[in-house]
């Protein structure tokens, strides 16, 4: 009788064991989201050791719930200094779901960009990124989202040189507005900005090409207009 009951009881905290698991489980997959102050959920994706938004943020408010200046004037968006967003062409409704919002590197060094928990990734985190995926030759087109405009299968430009998307990252050619007032290069450049700096008036960015499968690293100009991607804390 004793025999049964051990018996039993061992299965009871096998099965147990097991209903734990699953539950846990469950619990990790329903957590593959990340939502920001305004409500926006964005897909996370695990690339080596490090956690990054797949998709460019389109905050509107800092996670403080201050909003974000929107600067449509170009005029006056070429000679900020202080903080500032925009939609490529002044158009929210076309690109806000997709390409996110365009950022001046101020508006990045606020440090409240990304939700509680997320920052925007410093030079170091991108060229962990870029090391982990082979080096600055290979890991663009291992980042990049496939398909091409013209076979409109894609948001690229052809030739998307090697994209591949591989690591679930879907890099997009979000363009920029850059500090002399003018949008461009939609469908042919992504660039998203780091949180380190290179000078007074110039951070480090990393971006992508329509016809190259690299990762560029590039300072540019804290005024000009990129997208940002969060990775977590």
């Amino acid at each position: 009788m004793k025999t049964k009951n051990r018996n039993s009881m061992v299965i009871f905290l096998v099965l147990g064991s097991l209903l734990t698991l699953a539950t846990g489980c469950e619990k990790e997959s329903e957590n593959d989201t990340v939502t920001d102050i305004d409500g926006n959920v964005y897909t996370m994706v695990t690339i080596g050791t490090q956690v990054w938004m797949a998709e460019n943020l389109r905050v509107t408010r800092y996670n403080d719930g201050t909003s974000i200046p929107m600067v449509t004037d170009g005029a006056e968006w070429a000679t900020l200094t202080t903080p500032g967003y925009c939609w490529y062409d002044n158009d929210g409704a076309t690109y806000k779901d997709t390409y996110g919002a365009l950022y001046n590197w101020h508006a990045v060094n606020t440090g409240k960009l990304c939700p509680e928990g997320w920052h925007v990734p410093t030079d170091v985190e991108w060229a962990t990124l870029n090391d982990y995926l082979g080096g600055d030759t290979i890991a663009g087109g291992m980042l990049k989202a496939t398909g091409t405009i013209e076979d409109s299968d894609g948001l690229w430009y052809s030739p998307n040189t090697g994209a591949t998307d591989e690591v679930g990252f879907s890099a997009l050619p979000g363009g920029g507005h850059y500090f002399n007032g003018v949008f461009g290069w939609m469908g042919h450049y992504g660039t998203c900005w780091t949180s380190t700096e290179n000078s007074s008036s110039h951070a480090w960015t990393r971006y992508m090409r329509y016809d190259s499968k690299s990762l560029i690293r590039d300072q540019y100009d804290k005024k000009v207009g990129y997208s940002v991607r969060c990775i977590k804390d």
